[in-house]
């Protein structure tokens, strides 16, 4: 069932972790919305969109082999046999076996959309979204990033990086980390979302996303 809360509350930090005071999640994102069915459907289909389906196995018709009758019908007191590639055979032809096939699940746009606002404002009502400025990374650092991470007590959890748009050098600075993972906030997707223990979102991120939702709120109307 979906839960609502209007008010939503994150601790916030500056971009070397040092604590500030806490900020007001946008109502246009954050309404405490948390719709558990949806949820599961987008996590679903993301994983059922991530199989290739490119298993595959051939019928006796497909195997190589077995033309002729591996001897005559009657006489031999053995069991009558038509070709040594039946599925009984060693080498012989798959009964149902699996064949390539499409494994893609397509959900709405408003559905997709529903998902991934419950899952933020799932990890917003655990307390585990942090808002933090800006990540000016001049080239990629790891340690830099790590040591974010650990001034914000987040060490042992698994913690997804949303920033402003494309940002190569902190996406590089988090690769070699198993537990971080950093992306941009538009491509975030439920599933990512609740992957992670911890979300970090930056503030311009979300200043974006409330603009946007606000023009899409319009555009309805």
């Amino acid at each position: 069932m979906a839960e609502t809360n209007t008010t939503l509350q994150a601790a916030a930090y500056k971009a070397d972790g040092t604590p500030r005071e806490r900020v007001t999640l946008p109502a246009a994102l954050f309404d405490g919305t948390v719709n558990v069915p949806v949820m599961h459907q987008a996590v679903k289909a993301y994983l059922a969109n991530q199989r290739q389906g490119t298993a595959s196995t051939k019928i006796r018709k497909y195997v190589v082999g077995g033309n002729q009758k591996p001897w005559r019908q009657k006489g031999t007191g053995r069991a009558r046999q038509g070709s040594t590639r039946a599925p009984h055979w060693v080498g012989g032809g798959t009964v149902f076996g699996p064949t390539p096939r499409d494994y893609d699940q397509k959900l709405p746009r408003k559905v997709r959309a529903l998902a991934r606002k419950s899952a933020l404002n799932a990890r917003a009502r655990e307390e585990a979204l942090f808002v933090v400025d800006a990540l000016a990374f001049d080239a990629p650092k790891t340690a830099r990033l790590l040591e974010l991470v650990a001034k914000l007590g987040v060490t042992d959890k698994k913690v997804l990086i949303l920033t402003d748009g494309v940002k190569p050098n902190v996406h590089l600075s988090a690769r070699n980390l198993p537990t971080v993972h950093a992306m941009p906030y538009a491509d975030a997707s439920t599933y990512h979302i609740l992957w992670s223990d911890v979300v970090i979102v930056e503030s311009d991120a979300l200043k974006g996303a409330e603009q946007t939702e606000a023009a899409g709120a319009a555009g309805e109307e």
